[in-house]
């Protein structure tokens, strides 16, 4: 009877360090040695910065209800009521051969882009936004299993926040044929958890890789970095600029609205898709995300033909109800007159110019039921 006692008493304990062990791992390791960033211009006291503006926090400001961390635990409030429609997918349903511009929404800021013959992975997150199982949870499971990825050549990360960098799926890909894309320092996470230095390409604003016919350039955002408040800013985030012969790609990254974007349009532009995150802005942290308004402008600004939103569907990170934001721009949208916006389902393949695509989530209902208002993108 003592001994089971023991056992029982011992239970918690194992827990805790189970739980101990798994986010210490999930934390990555920040770079050890930073020689090489003191001379860049945005990198100062150990600590990458914004040029044009910081990103501060304002309690005082905040709305939408509590944003403490304890809501993380607690059932979401904005969640869904209904599941979300979605297209599963599964290696099968990725042809061989890329597509010339093809894109596959994974929900969040999770994508699959075809650029001309070559298949690149944006943030595959595929479970949770935190190093434990059981906070952020998702309320949109994927559309496919990290196992089904079809093959890639190359696996874009943004910056290192949980939402966009995971250990899994770094696990995962590790030992593929595949060639990981990051901002200067994330490739500390990357070697940590087991990736070869071989396989990585750091980068820093205005650096850009090219291969077969593509190239990737790292250019500016307005965030931050850190997947502990230790490390914040230990390490560089970024937008990307996707280029083959004849398409090109903008994907904004997390960030706020400055004249970045008009610099990165008169650089770059135009673009045939531009992938701009709508969700999680909010007066407490104004610089941080982009309202509704600025991705408008933004969009504009990047001289973009169709935007693509991201940053929604599967986390309520800032006390929005789901759709708050897609709804918000659709009317932005409709109202401008000169946006060509694309909101396809999570695991549809959207090929601009072809896809029928859908105002879905003003009735979300069950996959296997129509939805209505199919246009023609």
């Amino acid at each position: 009877m003592k001994s089971f006692s023991k056992i029982l008493a011992a239970i918690p304990l194992a827990t805790a360090a189970l739980l101990t062990g798994c986010a210490l791992r999930e934390f990555g390791q920040t770079p050890e040695d930073i020689s090489s960033y003191e001379n860049l211009p945005y990198f100062a006291d150990g600590k990458f910065f914004n040029l044009e503006k910081e990103t501060p926090f304002y309690p005082d400001r905040v709305c939408g209800g509590n944003a403490g961390w304890l809501r993380f635990f607690m059932p979401d409030p904005n969640a869904p009521k209904v599941p979300l429609p979605t297209v599963k997918l599964n290696r099968e349903a990725f042809a061989e051969k890329p597509e010339a511009l093809a894109v596959y929404w994974l929900g969040h800021s999770s994508f699959i882009i075809e650029l001309e013959g070559k298949r690149l992975l944006v943030d595959p997150v595929f479970s949770n936004a935190a190093p434990l199982p059981f906070v952020v949870r998702r309320y949109t499971p994927p559309p496919l299993e990290r196992e089904e990825l079809p093959p890639t050549d190359y696996v874009l990360i943004t910056h290192d926040h949980y939402d966009h960098l995971e250990y899994a799926t770094v696990r995962y890909l590790r030992d593929k044929e595949t060639l990981f894309i990051v901002p200067l320092g994330v490739g500390a996470h990357l070697v940590s958890w087991g990736v070869p230095k071989e396989k990585i390409r750091e980068l820093v604003w205005g650096d850009e890789f090219s291969e077969d016919g593509v190239s990737i350039v790292a250019e500016r955002a307005i965030h931050f970095s850190g997947r502990t408040y230790s490390t914040r800013n230990s390490t560089l985030w970024v937008s990307y600029v996707l280029k083959g012969k004849q398409k090109k790609v903008f994907i904004s990254g997390d960030t706020g609205y400055s004249e970045h974007f008009r610099t990165i349009g008169a650089k770059h532009g135009p673009f045939d898709v531009a992938f701009f995150e709508i969700d999680a802005w909010n007066p407490g942290w104004p610089n941080t995300h982009l309202f509704p308004a600025e991705v408008i402008q933004a969009y504009h600004d990047v001289q973009a033909i169709s935007l693509v939103p991201e940053h929604w569907g599967v986390f309520d990170l800032a006390l929005h109800p789901w759709d708050e934001s897609i709804r918000m721009m659709t009317e932005l949208a409709d109202k401008d007159g000169n946006v060509h916006l694309l909101t396809p389902l999570i695991g549809q393949k959207l090929i601009p110019g072809v896809t029928k695509i859908s105002r879905w989530w003003e009735d979300p209902s069950p996959p296997s039921a129509p939805h209505k208002g199919d246009r023609q993108n």
